[in-house]
Order: C-alpha cells, then sequence, then structure tokens
C-alpha cells in the first residue's frame, strides 16, 4: 500500500511545485492531446540551446595571426633521461633557429612535480595547418632529425601530442628570462562548454596578469578534446602560492572559479623545469 501512497505524494508536490493547484488537474491525468502532453513536459525538462553557426575555434581564437600549436609529452625512460635531454638540447635548437622551417619552440621542459621523467615540448607554427605540412615534409629529410627521432625512440616508453589553437584573450607566449618554473594546468572540458570557459576566462585572465605570471592559454583542435592548458611562470613554488592566494583577494575571481568549476571533467596540474636551451627560462 506505499507505493501508491508515494505516487500520489509525488503528483502532489510536483502539482504544486508548477502552480497546478486546480481542482480536477494534475499533471499526470491523461490529456485529450497526448502530443501537447508530451511537448509541454519536455519543456519543463530540457533545456534549449541556441544553435551557433559558426565552430568554437573560430569564436575563441585569435584573427589577426594563422598559429597553430603542437605540444608534445615525451615519457622517457628513467635511465635514459639524461640522454634525452641532452639529445633534445643538441638537435631541437637547429630547427627553431632555422628560417627555412616556419615553425618555433616556444618551450621545453622536464616535468618536476607531476608525471616523473616526462618532457613537455611546445611548438608553434606560424602560418597554420600549410606551415605544419611543410615543416613535417622538410623534416624527413633531413638527416639530423631522422637520426634524432631513430635514437629518441629508443629512449622513449610513450608519447602522445595534441594540435592546439591560442585563445584570443591570452597574450602570446614569448621568450622569458630565468629562472623560473612553470606550471601545466590542463583542464578536460565536459562536450559543449568551451564557449562558457573562454567567456569566464575573457575577464578572469586580467586578475590573473597583476604579477606577469601568464603565459598563454591554449585549447585542442586534434587529439584529446575539449582539453585547455593554461601555462603560468613563478620564480619558485612560494611565489606561486602567494600569487594564487592573492587572487582571491580580487574582485571576481571567486565567481570564476565557482562557475568553471561544474564544466570541468577531469584536472592536472604539473610543475616544470625549463631544459638548458628552451626559449623560456
Amino acid at each position: 500500500t506505499s507505493a501508491p501512497v508515494i505516487l500520489e505524494a509525488s503528483e502532489l508536490l510536483i502539482n504544486q511545485s508548477v502552480g497546478l493547484q486546480r481542482p480536477g488537474f494534475s499533471l499526470f491525468a491523461p490529456w485529450s492531446l497526448s502530443g501537447e502532453r508530451d511537448s509541454w513536459l519536455k519543456s519543463l525538462f530540457v533545456r534549449k540551446v541556441d544553435p551557433r553557426k559558426d565552430a568554437h575555434s573560430h569564436l575563441l581564437a585569435k584573427k589577426e595571426d594563422n598559429n597553430l600549436y603542437k605540444i608534445q609529452f615525451h615519457n622517457v625512460k628513467p635511465e635514459c633521461l639524461d640522454a634525452y635531454n641532452q639529445l633534445c638540447e643538441d638537435v631541437l635548437p637547429s630547427i627553431h633557429a632555422d628560417p627555412e622551417y616556419p615553425c618555433e619552440l616556444v618551450g621545453t621542459w622536464n616535468t618536476w612535480y607531476g608525471e616523473q621523467d616526462q618532457a613537455v615540448h611546445l611548438w608553434r607554427y606560424r602560418g597554420g595547418y600549410p606551415a605544419l605540412t611543410e615543416v613535417m615534409n622538410k623534416l624527413r629529410q633531413n638527416k639530423v632529425f631522422m637520426d634524432y627521432r631513430n635514437e629518441r625512440g629508443k629512449m622513449l616508453l610513450s608519447r602522445r601530442n595534441q594540435l592546439l589553437l591560442e585563445f584570443s584573450f591570452w597574450n602570446e607566449p614569448v621568450p622569458r628570462s630565468g629562472p623560473n618554473i612553470y606550471e601545466l594546468r590542463s583542464y578536460q572540458l565536459r562536450p559543449g562548454t568551451m564557449i562558457e570557459w573562454g567567456n569566464y576566462w575573457a575577464r578572469a585572465i586580467e586578475i590573473r596578469q597583476q604579477n606577469q605570471e601568464a603565459v598563454g592559454g591554449f585549447f585542442s583542435q586534434i587529439g584529446r578534446l575539449y582539453t585547455v592548458h593554461h601555462l603560468w611562470a613563478y620564480k619558485d613554488l612560494l611565489s606561486r602560492e602567494d600569487t594564487r592566494n592573492a587572487a582571491w583577494q580580487r574582485d571576481g575571481w571567486d565567481e570564476v572559479v565557482y562557475y568553471t568549476v561544474p564544466l570541468i571533467q577531469h584536472m592536472e596540474s604539473r610543475i616544470m623545469i625549463p631544459m638548458k636551451t628552451s626559449p623560456m627560462q
């Protein structure tokens, strides 16, 4: 006998919550037009989304340039890390400095805290996908690079990469003098929330520029999708803590955190140390 009682109570609560308290009327009573009833029910519980006429990459990325970024994560055999770093320092700067290659090494790091024995490389291709294709084709003809790839393969446990665009409201990453530590904060967003994330961070970045700690902000195009990377620079771990705590004293930061946390499925932080030849020190 308890089930009918619970059902009647549930119907009463829902009828009252939507203001249907007229005698003889119930949300659960059969309607003469079942199609109208179903449509009305859906309007209560289904969120309406305005259709967009453009991809979020066109709405969030910079318009004045056509930069494409590639981020590489290399998990190195622990016993090979020193040799791997030396190999990268011998080869990668030459590609960065060669005008025949329309690409730049933005930065190259080892993870200090986070995934251990890991290298992270960030490349910029000025000219977008055509520049990326040109570089890849030329590197296949570069014996030094091909030897580097073969030797590197012996030292790695795994590797992955992503192609990224930069958010229009972040500064373009430029070389920095050191010494600095870098934090790469990576966020896996719920699909469909990238525009909302960008709207909040377009305001938040002004709060986080006080100490020039903001280096670059990116979102993925190929690879693991709906991924956001924020890159920050600090003098040391204590400076990081002080800078992040100071943000909470500025108007608006608490609101940004409150509204963006529900958009995140997963997040990760890496503290990284620049390699000797990294343009960012």
